[in-house]
């Protein structure tokens, strides 16, 4: 059976059973986001949110850090920092973040692959399984990769400029033949600017040493976890350059070059 089928077959199991969004025996929740990737994309990098206050909105996601300095990724309530070194190190709680989006991480489906998929092949077999494109999807896979390319972002300095430009200078790193954790969403294409429209996701290997945002892949032996929701909250900030952003510009292909 194809990996489209096996999604298909899964989602719609959980379909039949009234239980893709909300099972019986499950608290509900909802994707919270702080900020907006337009704000970053304007060179908004500083915010007021602690990563301690983020933990209490959700145990699993993904963002940046103040000054753009590096990549987020959490799961199993833990948070992580990529810096521009390519290198993890544990989040304190005091750390502050301009942007970052998380939930708490309670997948409905899943679906086990044990042969090699590339990146575009995954997204084009979720996709094509996924009941709906306006809804909010969390996804975690598990799995060996026997190549992974990802990319971080240094710290930035003041006057920051816009994302564009970083995204040209970032350090991007090559792994081959190591065991790791994906974390990321699928967010609708309504909401291109809010966040990103689309897969937007990080990696971090097992041993916790390197990771960053995904821009290519070929995985096996995976373990995929999809977390399905119609609930989202977002906060934005009350003072600081966010209140002065031009945020009602056209965003789309800048934000494509600058996320990859």
């Amino acid at each position: 059976m194809a990996i489209d089928d096996i999604f298909i077959q899964a989602f719609r199991t959980h379909q039949q059973k009234g239980d893709l969004f909300h099972p019986l025996d499950h608290e509900d929740h909802e994707v919270f986001q702080s900020s907006t990737i337009g704000a970053v994309m304007e060179g908004v990098y500083d915010g007021e949110t602690t990563y301690g206050e983020l933990a209490g909105y959700g145990d699993f996601g993904l963002g940046t850090f103040n000054a753009l300095d590096g990549e987020m990724i959490a799961f199993g309530g833990r948070f992580f920092q990529i810096k521009s070194d390519g290198k993890a190190y544990p989040v304190p709680p005091t750390a502050k973040t301009p942007f970052a989006v998380v939930t708490l991480f309670d997948p409905t489906v899943r679906v086990e692959w044990p042969h090699p998929i590339d990146w575009k092949q995954f997204q084009a077999a979720v996709d094509k399984a996924a009941p709906s494109k306006n809804i909010f999807y969390a996804i975690q896979v598990r799995a060996h990769f026997d190549h992974i390319r990802v990319r971080t972002v240094p710290r930035q300095h003041k006057p920051y400029p816009p994302l564009v430009e970083v995204a040209r200078l970032q350090p991007e790193f090559e792994y081959e033949n190591l065991v790791g954790t994906l974390v990321g969403f699928r967010f609708p294409d309504y909401t291109q600017g809010v966040n990103v429209a689309g897969y937007h996701v990080h990696f971090l290997d097992a041993t916790e040493t390197v990771g960053g945002h995904v821009l290519d892949f070929t995985l096996r032996e995976a373990e995929v976890d999809i977390d399905v929701t119609s609930r989202f909250r977002m906060t934005v900030p009350e003072c600081g350059a966010f209140l002065d952003a031009d945020l009602a510009k056209n965003q789309d292909e800048a934000i494509h070059q600058a996320e990859g």
